[in-house]
């Protein structure tokens, strides 16, 4: 059993790290805060980009010109994937789940192009050192690195990840590119999502009202010119709002994994304390029983 010090000790260690965790688990939730907003706001322009694209898809048909490359399907020979991770850790399973889900999901596309034709090589594109550190141990290619991209991602930074990825596909190296990343949802939800990032698939127009069903807009120069000039920049807006879910789901994850950690170390506390008391009353007794017997002899 250990010792009244060694006791005494290790509570005087387990409140400092309480106190550890509560500082980063408040800082979690400031900086939590400020990235659902980013994420909310960001939200609306991405929905409006999105509708305004398949507007476009429908209105140009097939009026589109050759040189929309990044629409061009082709024979899958080898598939890009963009990771975005976490840059640091001390948010739970999140980064975990996220390298998971690229793993699986990588061998999911193997397996299904395999069955129709060769089987295709992966490519990654690593954002954060989490996924880095995991394409990294488990051997895989990496073509590109972005890291320390911050808590506040300007729209170059997701142009220059896109860029990579889109040089890639219009050069041959990648026939297909998905990006895995965190999509926040709510406080104690973020979901590992994977999503297709080139070829270009136009969304599926949102014609929920009769209002939108019948306005007809009238374009300038014309509707197949501004479709080919929008598509580069749906794609960055499209890595933009992935890093901006990512960052939001890394500080809720981080803000709870911090909140479990300090109820566990206070439970510990109390655990440790009553221990303490324990050894401390056995100790008493067992020098009152011996003041007692040395009474008596």
């Amino acid at each position: 059993m250990p010792s009244l010090r060694d006791i005494r000790r290790r509570i005087r260690s387990v409140k400092n790290t309480a106190q550890i965790t509560k500082a980063m688990q408040m800082v979690a939730s400031s900086k939590m805060r400020r990235a659902q907003e980013r994420v909310q706001q960001a939200r609306p322009y991405a929905d409006q980009l999105r509708d305004l694209v398949s507007r476009l898809a429908r209105t140009s048909g097939d009026d589109v010109g050759e040189g929309v490359a990044l629409l061009k399907q082709r024979p899958i020979r080898t598939i890009g994937f963009i990771v975005i991770t976490p840059d640091r850790g001390l948010c739970g399973a999140l980064p975990s789940n996220i390298n998971r889900k690229a793993a699986a999901t990588a061998q999911e596309l193997q397996n299904q192009v395999a069955a129709q034709s060769e089987r295709p090589r992966l490519e990654f594109i690593a954002v954060g050192r989490k996924g880095r550190d995991f394409l990294v141990r488990s051997q895989l290619p990496l073509i590109a690195e972005f890291t320390n991209y911050g808590d506040r991602p300007a729209m170059n930074d997701a142009s220059a990840i896109a860029q990579v990825a889109v040089d890639a596909f219009l050069k041959g190296e990648v026939d297909a590119v998905y990006v895995v990343y965190a999509k926040y949802v709510n406080t104690v939800l973020q979901q590992p999502t994977v999503m297709q990032l080139l070829p270009v698939k136009p969304p599926v127009e949102n014609t929920d009202t009769e209002q939108k069903r019948t306005i007809e807009y009238i374009y300038e120069p014309d509707a197949s010119s501004i479709y080919e000039a929008l598509l580069p920049r749906y794609v960055d807006v499209q890595v933009y709002q992935t890093l901006l879910e990512t960052i939001a789901s890394f500080y809720s994850a981080q803000m709870i994994a911090m909140k479990n950690a300090t109820d566990s170390a206070k439970e510990l506390v109390q655990d440790l304390t009553l221990t303490y008391n324990k050894a401390r009353q056995a100790a008493i007794t067992t020098q009152i029983l011996e003041v007692i017997a040395g009474a008596t002899e």
